[in-house]
């Protein structure tokens, strides 16, 4: 009798949940869900099947790899900065509406990222591992869009490749390094203790340790808009 694959335990693997038949859009939602609260290492197909009440199985219907679930949770981050975009027009052309409207967009990945921290990282080493053509099509409308609006403020070719590889670096850098982890004992009253600051060897670390707690703090939506006005000229 021939072995059954994983593709066809996959089919025979009930898809009806706790919360009925389950979707595509249901299995990423709740994989966000499970990834706000526990991490991305607390993901994993047979905790999101618990989660949905269903075998772990039936998800590969809907994702067919854990890389695709990274990939997905990618999606609903850009997916969910797009709808947030889109809910209010443009900031409009005349002198310098392209820079506020990259502004616009900036603004909005920081506060999507604001809700969703722990899929930051993704943004990054997802887009490292992926080809442009094979990404999901949020993430593409992502760069579409920026290039849209210096296309549109007849920016040349050139020149709007030089500012949208800027822009994406300095955005995505600074959501990394604005929700990077700093706290060593998070429930330590003491800023030095709770920074871990007693585990650098202040003979080789003088300057970190001295500006540790300052680089503790955020730089939020002013920092970035500073970086973006400096960056863009």
């Amino acid at each position: 009798m021939p072995k059954e694959t994983d593709d066809g335990r996959a089919r025979r693997a009930s898809d009806r949940g706790r919360y009925g038949r389950l979707s595509r859009e249901r299995v990423l939602a709740t994989a966000l869900e499970v990834v706000d609260r526990d991490g991305l290492s607390g993901l994993s197909m047979r905790k999101l099947g618990a989660e949905l009440g269903v075998e772990a199985m039936a998800l590969y219907r809907y994702a067919p790899s854990k890389d695709a679930l990274l990939d997905g949770l990618v999606e609903g981050f850009c997916r969910e900065v797009h709808q947030e975009l889109d809910q209010h027009p443009p900031a409009g052309g005349g002198a310098g509406g392209w820079r506020r409207e990259l502004h616009r967009i900036a603004l909005a990945n920081h506060g999507v990222a604001l809700r969703h921290p722990n899929v930051v990282p993704l943004l990054a080493t997802r887009l490292l591992s992926t080809p442009l053509a094979r990404r999901p099509l949020p993430v593409q409308r992502g760069d579409e869009r920026v290039l849209a609006v210096l296309h549109d403020a007849g920016i040349g070719e050139r020149r709007s490749v030089e500012i949208h590889r800027c822009f994406t670096a300095w955005l995505l850098g600074y959501l990394l390094v604005e929700l990077r982890a700093m706290d060593d004992e998070p429930g330590e009253p003491d800023p030095a203790f709770r920074l871990g600051l007693h585990r650098m060897p202040a003979a080789e670390l003088p300057r970190l340790r001295a500006t540790a707690a300052a680089m503790d703090g955020c730089g939020g939506p002013e920092g970035l808009a500073a970086g973006l006005d400096a960056l863009l000229g």
